[in-house]
């Protein structure tokens, strides 16, 4: 029963995101379209609306996110080196694959060229809502290698909106932050429990953070490596607050994002076929394919990991096109990337194309690939895919 709600929470979840993007395009298409984005881009005190969601909010996301990969880093699936090494490996070639097809479509025009990271981030929930709604067709393993491969993959994302993404550094407020989150360590080494006192550091830091000039969603992060893990133990505070904002996050915080987000006028200037639309769609529908699938491949061909048995190659395939969904984080990346708001409008378009194509695809695949999977019919997929004299199943050393 636990196991029905989970995939009945998960489900909701993606079904309640893909609305919220849909009634954005319809709103922003319609004669109401002004009154959508005067609405967020109205001032609400020292930000505008928009800007509460992106800056504000979505630093909860982030919040959400660090937990998790604090969780399974030190007490979950990433928890040893092994069990790093596929997702690790599936991870980078579906983040640098689609920033290197980008660059190759738009790297010759300099006003597009920050927008590389754009294709390089997936959605986990838009992920996780579509293989909910595939239903006995997705096996599994899928949701966990997904989870697993989107859990390297936001770090990866994190530090490029750190390192990338950073305007110019107000070394007083970050002297501050570096204060702050050396509070919060200390509070952590001092064995306080009660979460309170790290939801104070949070707000604290992030407008810390805010001020220094590096993106204040960062904050979230930090704040989720200080709240203590307790491994081992099923209550403990990290694992309580991770349970706490988890439905704010994916029933709130994340349609929320999508809605202010996802709204974009149709029309002749933001053609899918223009050069900044036609590089993100091309990232995360080919290049997430290419640079997933190639990574697990070659990983599995000189032995360094192996996929799971019980995922066939066809499996394979489908998930490293759900890698191709990118829109939250996509979008995300986007807004930090462009000042031009034609610039951002065409990043968007986008972005929702190459994560329909990606998802298309995905559930194609998935309708096609046998239920279950043997020796044998691993291998022809195998040779179906890569081509013939595909490399047999490598016997590695499991201890």
């Amino acid at each position: 029963m636990a196991s029905e709600n989970i995939a009945s929470h998960e489900r909701n979840a993606g079904l309640l995101l893909i609305a919220a993007a849909g009634l954005a395009l319809v709103l922003a298409n319609t004669p109401v379209g002004e009154t959508y984005h005067a609405i967020l881009h109205a001032k609400l005190g020292p930000l505008t609306v928009h800007y509460w969601i992106a800056d504000a909010l979505m630093a909860v996301f982030f919040l959400l996110v660090g937990l998790e990969v604090k969780r399974e880093w030190f007490d979950g699936q990433l928890a040893t080196a092994s069990a790093r090494r596929l997702p690790m490996v599936a991870a980078v070639g579906g983040m640098a694959v689609p920033a290197l097809v980008y660059l190759l479509i738009a790297g010759s025009d300099a006003a597009l060229t920050n927008g590389w990271a754009i294709p390089a981030a997936t959605d986990i929930a838009f992920a996780l809502g579509v293989l909910a709604l595939i239903g006995s067709r997705a096996p599994a393993s899928i949701k966990l290698l997904l989870v697993t491969i989107a859990i390297i993959d936001d770090i990866g994302a994190v530090a490029i909106i750190a390192v990338f993404y950073t305007a110019e550094l107000d070394l007083v407020a970050l002297l501050a932050s570096a204060l702050i989150l050396g509070a919060m360590f200390g509070l952590n080494r001092a064995g306080v429990c009660k979460l309170w006192p790290y939801l104070v550091g949070f707000v604290l830091l992030w407008l810390a953070v805010y001020q220094s000039g590096v993106h204040a969603t960062i904050a979230g992060v930090l704040a989720a490596l200080t709240v203590p893990l307790g491994q081992g133990q099923a209550h403990s505070p990290l694992k309580k607050l991770e349970h706490k904002i988890h439905p704010l996050v994916m029933f709130g915080v994340v349609p929320l994002f999508g809605f202010a987000s996802a709204g974009v006028t149709i029309g002749s200037g933001n053609s899918l076929f223009s050069t900044l639309p036609l590089a993100i769609a091309s990232g995360l529908f080919l290049g997430k394919q290419l640079g997933v699938l190639g990574a697990v491949w070659l990983a599995h061909r000189t032995g360094f990991a192996r996929k799971p048995a019980e995922l066939g190659w066809w499996h394979m395939y489908a998930a490293a096109l759900l890698c191709g969904i990118g829109f939250t984080m996509s979008l995300f990346i986007g807004d930090l990337a462009f000042d031009d708001s034609a610039l951002v409008d065409a990043a968007k378009i986008g972005t929702l194309a190459g994560s329909v194509l990606a998802i298309a695809a995905a559930i194609i695949v998935l309708r096609l690939a046998p239920a279950r999977v043997s020796a044998v019919s691993d291998q022809d997929e195998a040779d179906e895919i890569f081509g013939e004299n595909f490399p047999e199943e490598p016997q590695l050393d499991q201890t």
